[in-house]
C-alpha cells in the first residue's frame, strides 16, 4: 500500500470536477492545468497522518507530483513532522519548504502550509524574517501570498509589525488573492486591536484595492465601515 494509492482510493470524479472550477484551472486563470482527484481536506489529514513518518526526499517527492491533493498531503505531513520535531529536523524542514515554493501554487496549498511551518519557525528567529520580504517582491504570487500567510502566527502572538510592512509592499498588487490574504490579516489584527488595526487604515485606506479595504474592515460595525467607504462592501 502506498500513500498514492491511499489517496487514489478516496477519489471523487464529480467533486474533482467542482473543484477544478472552484480552484480556477481553465486557460489563463491562476490555477491553469491543475489536476484534481476530488478530495476532502479532512481525506487528506488522515491519509497525511497515516504516513507522517515519510522520509522528506519521498515527501519532495509528493509534493512535485502534477496532482493538486499529492501536493497538498505533502504539505499537510511536514506541517504534521513540523509539529513534532525541533531543532535540525526543523530547519531540513523548512529549507525543503523553501526550495519548492514553485510546487506550492494555490492558495489551499499556501493557507494550510505558511503559518504552520515557516510561520512558526520565524516566530522567535526575527532576523531571518528577511525571506518573507523577498517574497512580497516575488513575482509569483503564490511566494507573494506565503509572505503575508506566514505573519498569522505573528499576529497571533501579539506581533503586528511584520504584517503592516509587508501589507504597504502589496498595497498596490495586481492580484485579488493577494488583496483578499493582506485584508484578511489585517481583519485578524482588529480582532486583537482595533486601535492598531484603525491607525494603519487611516493611512492606507485611501489607495487600498477596494477588496482588501472590504476584508479589512468586515468586523467593523456598520456606522464605522461608512467612515471607509462610500458604498457598503
Amino acid at each position: 500500500m502506498s500513500i498514492q494509492s491511499d489517496l487514489q482510493k478516496v477519489a471523487n470524479k464529480e467533486k474533482a470536477k467542482f473543484l477544478a472550477h472552484y480552484f480556477k484551472t481553465g486557460k489563463g486563470e491562476y490555477g491553469e492545468g491543475d489536476i484534481f482527484l476530488g478530495l476532502t481536506v479532512p481525506e487528506m489529514r488522515a491519509v497525511a497522518k497515516k504516513y507522517r513518518e515519510l522520509p522528506l526526499a519521498e515527501i519532495e517527492q509528493l509534493l512535485h507530483n502534477k496532482i493538486h491533493e499529492y501536493r497538498l498531503t505533502a504539505l499537510l505531513i511536514l506541517n504534521e513532522q513540523f509539529g513534532k520535531t525541533g531543532g535540525a529536523d526543523r530547519k531540513k524542514i523548512i529549507t525543503l519548504y523553501l526550495h519548492n515554493t514553485k510546487y506550492i501554487n494555490n492558495w489551499d496549498l499556501v493557507d494550510l502550509s505558511a503559518p504552520n511551518t515557516l510561520g512558526i519557525y520565524l516566530l522567535d528567529k526575527p532576523k531571518e524574517r528577511k525571506i518573507l520580504f523577498q517574497f512580497a517582491r516575488s513575482k509569483n504570487i503564490w511566494e507573494r501570498r506565503i509572505s503575508v500567510l506566514a505573519t498569522f502566527v505573528f499576529i497571533k502572538n501579539g506581533d503586528f509589525t511584520d504584517s503592516f510592512a509587508i501589507a504597504v509592499m502589496l498595497l498596490r498588487d495586481s492580484h485579488d488573492l493577494i488583496h483578499k490574504a493582506v485584508g484578511w490579516m489585517l481583519r485578524e489584527i482588529g480582532k486583537r486591536d482595533q486601535d492598531a488595526e484603525e491607525t494603519f487604515l487611516k493611512k492606507q485606506y485611501r489607495v487600498m484595492p477596494r477588496t482588501m479595504l472590504c476584508y479589512a474592515i468586515e468586523r467593523f460595525t456598520p456606522e464605522k465601515r461608512t467612515e471607509y467607504l462610500l458604498n457598503p462592501c
